[in-house]
């Protein structure tokens, strides 16, 4: 009996690109190194999500298909799937909403996002005549009112709702209990990365945490080329995410830290680094004897396929709850793949607590 996953996604940039590209390429290739944390999930292989539908704002990418459109400017990732099928998939316009931040007209078309002229089209009746399973949000960051746009779509369509940015919609309680309500599945908020500077961080503060070490300050500095750092050059549009990544290393810790020792968010947008993210973690503190230590950290990774595997587990995952009807948030998913989830959780113990949502009958 053949499975398949309909996934419809709402903006079409780097990550968007990263995760089709990945679908291809797991369907072609060996999955005994595959790079991901679960070769299936239940009954479902990476080569089971099929994208059914695509919504952006940019002239470049809405009325193309998306198997080409996943390669217009301003996407920067890396292609290491550039033979795709045509899903017979074309791009519509969203509602822009604050999905578009003025200040990016200050930079050259190449850079950053072009608005489309076209007249947005049905979103709900979109997602339900393509009977999606499930809708991707990769809206650019600070798009709250496009977020809850996509999440009030999902309610209305009966879709499942996978928040991958840092507007807190499955930490809402409002969202939550909607969700519940009509037993949809809803996963967020904000993606974590495969090994990205965040989990780097986490694992580092839990550390020295767990080994008895006191951690008196912290930052976390990243810098990047593609229209995430660019579009948080707008520091309005920061809050969210600065929130998000802060809250995931705070949990790590035994103590919190006071507001003004920790530092964690995007610093700069340095163009020729295009999809490729570099982080510079410093951690300062004392350990035995009252004796201070410090630690610095590099790391360097390609932002959006870092970040794909992760988003291939929460579809299946997300799907599999459909196939159990089990509506509302999912906590433990969203623990494993959320940097914001409602409920926080060591990173050592969400694998756990996956196995176990796999056993549920």
């Amino acid at each position: 009996m053949a499975h398949e996953i309909r996934v419809a996604i709402a903006g079409i940039g780097n990550c968007a690109s990263s995760l089709i590209q990945g679908i291809e390429y797991y369907k072609n290739n060996d999955l005994e190194t595959s790079g991901l944390a679960f070769d299936t999930v239940g009954p479902y292989s990476p080569k089971d999500i099929i994208p059914v539908s695509a919504f952006d704002i940019d002239q470049r990418k809405v009325g193309k298909p998306l198997h080409k459109a996943i390669f217009e400017k301003p996407n920067c990732t890396t292609v290491f799937q550039k033979e795709l099928p045509d899903y017979g998939v074309t791009v519509h316009m969203s509602p822009v909403l604050d999905g578009f931040s003025k200040h990016l007209e200050e930079y050259e078309e190449h850079e950053r996002f072009v608005l489309s002229e076209e007249k947005p089209c049905n979103v709900v009746s979109e997602l339900q005549k393509t009977k999606a399973d499930l809708l991707i949000c990769y809206l650019p960051v600070g798009s709250e009112e496009a977020v809850k746009f996509y999440a009030n779509a999902c309610l209305e369509a009966g879709v499942a709702f996978i928040n991958c940015i840092p507007v807190f919609i499955a930490s809402h309680p409002e969202y939550a209990s909607a969700f519940k309500e009509k037993n949809i599945p809803l996963v967020g908020d904000d993606i974590k990365s495969q090994f990205g500077a965040t989990i780097l961080h986490r694992v580092i503060a839990k550390t020295l945490s767990d080994r008895g070490l006191k951690v008196e300050r912290t930052y976390q500095l990243n810098t990047g080329g593609n229209t995430d750092f660019l579009n948080m050059l707008e520091r309005s549009r920061l809050k969210s995410k600065k929130k998000s990544k802060t809250q995931s290393v705070q949990s790590q810790l035994k103590k919190e830290l006071a507001t003004e020792n920790i530092h964690i968010g995007p610093s700069d947008y340095i163009p020729w680094q295009k999809d490729n993210k570099v982080a510079f973690i410093r951690v300062e503190g004392k350990g035995f004897g009252n004796v201070p230590f410090n630690l610095e950290a590099r790391l360097s990774v390609e932002d959006s396929p870092n970040s794909a595997g992760v988003v291939i587990d929460a579809i299946r995952f997300t799907k599999l709850a459909l196939d159990k009807k089990i509506g509302g948030v999912l906590y433990d998913v969203s623990s494993y793949c959320m940097k914001s989830p409602p409920q926080q959780k060591p990173d050592a113990s969400t694998r756990e607590a996956l196995e176990k949502f796999l056993s549920i009958g």
